[in-house]
């Protein structure tokens, strides 16, 4: 079902019709928001790599007004404390069973699937990917994810691949610019 657009990495115009409809934007973590390497400390505590130009990209999103959210089937306090750094309000850590979240989430927010982008990148993520308004994957994803999605990203996962995700909706949705004049008139707000 792959429709991510041409070997230029233009979106087509469906990718672009489906981005536009986003008013929920959800991010997995482990491969996502993250290279999906496991890392501990001389402890044996849990440590997470963020890429920075994804959180920007995301305080962009929730700056023009579309909902973030993160659903994730593992459980850390460190994604809890990138949540907040990020101001996203929706997390839901532990969904083994990703669409049950998704459920919930939709409901309290009045939306419909199709309202909903996600990023996921292995097979725990297709009950939500095969629902999604547009449903993205990272080139470095779980074939049977990668098949499935509208769109699949050109950075990787942990790498600029969320960033990539938010400014296509932004762009798709006529508000990038906007978002974008916020940092030349240092007015930035975020």
């Amino acid at each position: 079902m792959t429709i991510s657009g041409n070997a230029n990495h233009q979106p087509s115009a469906e990718v672009l019709a489906r981005a536009a409809k986003v008013q929920l934007m959800i991010f997995d973590v482990d491969g996502v928001l993250t290279d999906g390497s496991l890392y501990f400390d001389a402890d044996g505590e849990q440590v997470k790599r963020f890429n920075v130009l994804d959180g920007l990209g995301i305080k962009l999103l929730q700056k023009m007004g579309i909902a973030t959210a993160i659903i994730t089937a593992r459980s850390s306090p460190i994604v809890r404390r990138r949540a907040e750094d990020l101001g996203i309000t929706h997390v839901f850590q532990g969904a083994l069973e990703k669409h049950l979240a998704l459920a919930e989430l939709l409901a309290q927010l009045n939306l419909s699937e199709d309202a909903c982008g996600y990023i996921g990148d292995d097979v725990i993520d297709l009950p939500i990917l095969t629902r999604a308004g547009f449903a993205v994957s990272v080139p470095n994803g779980h074939p049977e994810a990668t098949s499935r999605v509208h769109y699949v990203t050109h950075a990787l996962g942990g790498n600029g691949a969320v960033r990539e995700v938010c400014d296509l909706v932004l762009r798709a949705q006529n508000k990038y610019e906007a978002a974008i004049a916020s940092y030349l008139n240092n007015s930035v707000g975020l």
